[in-house]
């Protein structure tokens, strides 16, 4: 190959690139002044919990499908190969323990933030603590996830970095602030389309280039990117099929279980069943949209075998630059497909980041403004509630400004998230599994999680920083590059291992495999938890608001006595508890 150049958009994919905007910016005007032209908080942040399964669960497929997703996957099995494909038997557990576990829960509390669930369980305090972690992680990821992709785009096209930045912030802020939960769903939809349109056209026509999918095969097994079932079952192993199968379940819990973002898409749904059955839509969805990723980095390596663009030149906005370029490369003589695959490229991004400024509105709505203010009018919550969505998209802008001077800071920007979703998860797990709980331990434990996140993650950045680490061969421990939301910004906590003897001690603990950090650090949560509650005095059954805990140790130890069972809080099923709750809860509102 020769000497990599820049390339340039045509008017045809600049056009392209514009109806996207347009087209997400009018959906959001059409909600806005369609309807209820959202006046009420029920339809701006639930979208009068009308949603048909459908559009939910596009759109949960689309909030966390985001653009350094879209380029992180296909980088990752062109250097390391085809091992990351078994993510996708995560998926199954995944998506069926949030559809038959959390959504019942959830749906029947009539919750409008995940967080509510936590005062009802345990009390205001935990809930302010997991609604305040949750917009710390948020508010520090959604500026880096716009910036990132458009960094890459300048980088490989000299496409305006800030233009890019400032459009896409601007147009997502204005239909999300306009047109509430209901646009952010339906542009989701679109967006979706959009993606699954822009990968198809890189893989047809770049294995067409290759000589066909049979000869890209080839390629891949001569150059060892197809890896077979690797069942070893060291925790250090960056890619195994129990760290992928596995401890891939506990990251889809953190995202598809507990985050607000997808638990208020379940909750806009218009019935229980809706909702269950959008989880269970989007698991093909997931399967190929994993596919797509992994069939595009095998096409990009049959293209270029071992000789990396990335080694001639394109450093800035690496590894993003790595598929962009490709991109560029496949559709040289093709006007208007570029325009196709960035469109795809920035709908991942406006879709994360439309859910993660109406998510942020509606627990600062629900968990931080209303409980201090119940008489507020429902006209001024409304409005409140389009201008902390406003606010958010600013917010957005600084931060995408601040992960522009932040060098190489920027990577560990990425990793909070990571960090923080494995606490919230044992958080959760704690609350709706362990009738015992308190709300002390809820706190110490959250505490705890936090803690022991920020120290294996800090630690392991340190590590790695310390030594010049060169790129490791495949199937060895590894930095990964990137994946969903989740595993995407915990991949410069793994630490990379070529040649070297077995770590030990605080190293062994700093060389997990990031995809047992949200297993480990939920498992934290709740360890502590537990130990904190028995020793300060365990809650009983009665104690309990009802509907809160899910009958886990009743349904596993159905063969006890039901004296033994009372004790260990066994006795009452979920929906019994939910429909006494409902019972009292429209008693009182009704005095």
């Amino acid at each position: 190959m020769g000497e990599v150049v820049q390339m340039h958009f045509t008017t045809v994919d600049y056009v392209i690139f514009a109806l996207l905007l347009v087209a997400s910016a009018g959906i959001g005007l059409f909600y806005a002044f369609s309807g209820g032209r959202q006046r009420t908080t029920q339809e701006f942040l639930m979208a009068d919990r009308s949603m048909s399964c459908l559009p939910v669960s596009l759109s949960l497929l689309a909030t966390f499908q985001s653009a350094v997703a879209i380029l992180g996957a296909p980088s990752e099995v062109y250097t390391f190969g085809t091992q990351y494909w078994f993510l996708g038997c995560s998926y199954f557990l995944g998506l069926l323990i949030p559809a038959h576990v959390f959504i019942p829960v959830f749906y029947r509390l009539r919750l409008s933030s995940a967080y509510e669930y936590l005062e009802l369980r345990f009390n205001k305090t935990v809930r302010i603590c997991g609604t305040v972690t949750f917009i710390f992680q948020m508010v520090i990821y959604m500026g880096v996830v716009l910036y990132a992709p458009a960094l890459a785009l300048n980088a490989v096209t000299g496409f305006d970095l800030w233009g890019a930045v400032l459009a896409m912030g601007l147009v997502c802020t204005v239909y999300t602030a306009l047109g509430g939960l209901k646009a952010v769903i339906w542009t989701d939809v679109f967006q979706t389309v959009v993606m699954f349109a822009g990968q198809l056209a890189v893989i047809v026509v770049g294995a067409g280039q290759a000589g066909g999918i049979g000869e890209v095969w080839r390629k891949a097994i001569n150059g060892s990117r197809i890896a077979g079932l690797d069942l070893n079952p060291d925790p250090l192993e960056r890619h195994t099929f129990w760290t992928l199968g596995v401890g891939g379940v506990f990251l889809m819990l953190a995202l598809y279980g507990v985050n607000q973002a997808q638990v208020q898409r379940y909750l806009s749904s218009r019935t229980e069943k809706e909702a269950v059955m959008s989880c269970y839509v989007v698991f093909p969805c997931q399967q190929i949209v994993l596919c797509l990723g992994c069939l595009m980095g095998l096409v990009m390596f049959a293209r270029y075998g071992e000789d990396s663009p990335l080694d001639k030149g394109y450093r800035q906005g690496a590894p993003y630059t790595m598929v962009l370029y490709f991109v560029m490369d496949v559709f040289r003589d093709l006007p208007g497909l570029p325009g196709l695959f960035v469109a795809c490229l920035f709908s991942g991004a406006l879709s994360t980041i439309s859910s993660a400024f109406n998510s942020l509105a509606t627990v600062t709505m629900e968990d931080l403004i209303k409980p201090y203010f119940p008489n507020m009018t429902e006209a001024k919550a409304t409005l409140l509630s389009k201008g902390l969505a406003l606010a958010y998209g600013l917010v957005c802008l600084a931060m995408a400004y601040l992960a522009s001077i932040m060098g190489s800071v920027l990577q560990a920007a990425f990793s909070i998230f990571g960090m923080v979703g494995g606490p919230l998860l044992g958080l959760f797990c704690l609350g709706m599994f362990f009738p015992w709980a308190n709300s002390i331990g809820a706190v110490v434990g959250l505490a705890s999680g936090l803690a022991m996140a920020f120290w294996i993650g800090i630690g392991s950045f340190v590590m790695r920083m310390s030594a010049a680490t060169p790129v490791p061969p495949l199937n060895t421990t590894a930095l990964p590059l990137f994946d969903n939301m989740t595993t995407t910004v915990m991949t410069t906590l793994a630490s990379a291992t070529t040649a070297k003897p077995r770590p030990t001690g605080v190293e062994a603990l700093y060389s997990l495999s990031y995809m047992w950090y949200s297993a480990h650090n939920s498992a934290t949560v709740v360890v502590v938890g537990l130990i904190v509650s028995f020793l300060t005095g365990p809650m009983k059954e009665k104690e309990l608001t009802p509907g809160t805990v899910y009958p886990v140790l009743g349904t596993l130890l159905f063969f006890l006595p039901e004296r033994y069972r009372e004790k260990l809080c066994c006795v009452t099923p979920l929906s019994q508890k939910v429909d006494s709750y409902s019972l009292s809860h429209s008693l009182l509102c009704s005095m």
